[in-house]
């Protein structure tokens, strides 16, 4: 009787109400955790951010004191999106960054293909072959090798004179020239303006097509109910219609993800490549706006220009976002 009533009194001082010390002491505790995220966070991501945005209406030399920024109010975004007449054409104040702006939505071409061939890889990928987990460490090689490596290794198959790609393409480029009398070269993939930006996209397909996205599409077909398949194969359906009715659809969710980071991605990205293999170049034909960015900022110190640029990109980046969203989110399936 004694046990028994000490554990009913124990469990009843164990369901009383704690008091607000008690409270307290265990918020404080929590905070304790969350506080070096929470300064990181603050110290590389928020203060940046809010020093960018106040940049972006300043005229400002980085390598002068900041006392001597002048404040200019919009006129660093009149200057970036505004046109003006000359000559009687309407004429943009920036053309390069317009011009920039094309290269960056021409590399975002490769999107899509990207997309299609990383599903098509993960569909073989998802067979049981043997030594398919081999493979599948393969194609996600050049996901994990160092950019810079990366980039060395292509700029040297693009090269003109003995590049890889160009001693593959020799012998067809000589047998063409005999049959026909002509004179053809293979081109000079890096510094010719109309093959520079090809080049880069199948570079960036040819790192891509097995890296993150090829993973999230094997991953989400692993989490296709085979009930579904078997309901398939009861009806007659074939690989296609399976493929397009039932694998599609179930999908959808992780193509919706993928579409949207690639878009994301494909805005800020191409600076590594444009920087190690073409400095921007030839004639700015691989300047992308995130390279556009770091030479207004750290190479001719317009500090103030370059974070306005960064976020005209981001305005750009999050408007495209809530389109895909509101409109990629209606053909969704889920489960």
């Amino acid at each position: 009787m004694l046990l028994e009533a000490g554990g009913v009194e124990r469990t009843a001082a164990a369901d009383r109400p704690r008091g607000r010390r008690a409270q307290w002491a265990d918020w404080l505790g929590s905070q304790v955790f969350i506080l070096p995220n929470f300064l990181g966070f603050l110290t590389f991501t928020l203060l940046p951010v809010l020093a960018s945005l106040c940049l972006s209406f300043v005229k400002w030399d980085v390598v002068r004191p900041v006392n001597t920024a002048q404040f200019v109010g919009l006129g660093n975004f009149k200057h970036l999106l505004g046109f003006h007449l000359e000559n009687g054409l309407i004429v943009a104040n920036d053309t390069e960054f317009w011009y920039y702006v094309y290269n960056t939505l021409f590399l975002m071409l490769g999107i899509p293909v990207s997309i299609f061939s990383s599903l098509f890889l993960a569909l073989v990928m998802n067979q049981r072959l043997r030594g398919i987990v081999f493979y599948r460490a393969v194609f996600f090689l050049p996901t994990v090798c160092p950019a810079i490596a990366v980039c060395l290794l292509w700029q040297w198959i693009y090269n003109g004179e003995w590049g890889l790609l160009n001693q593959a393409l020799a012998p067809v480029y000589n047998f063409v020239n005999s049959l026909f009398g002509t004179h053809w070269r293979p081109p000079q993939w890096l510094t010719n303006p109309q093959t520079a930006k090809p080049a880069f996209i199948l570079l960036g397909l040819w790192a891509g097509i097995g890296g993150y996205n090829c993973i999230l599409y094997l991953a989400g077909l692993q989490q296709i109910p085979q009930e579904l398949y078997e309901a398939a194969d009861l009806d007659g359906a074939n690989w296609w219609h399976k493929l397009r009715h039932v694998t599609w659809p179930m999908l959808s969710p992780t193509t919706f993800f993928i579409a949207i980071m690639s878009v994301i991605h494909g805005f800020q990205g191409g600076f590594t490549t444009a920087y190690i293999m073409t400095q921007g170049g030839p004639a700015g034909a691989t300047t992308t706006i995130v390279y556009y960015i770091y030479n207004q900022g750290f190479r001719y110190f317009h500090m103030g220009y370059a974070a306005s640029i960064a976020w005209v990109l981001f305005v750009v980046v999050f408007v495209a976002t809530l389109i895909n969203w509101k409109y990629g989110g209606r053909r969704v399936t889920y489960l």
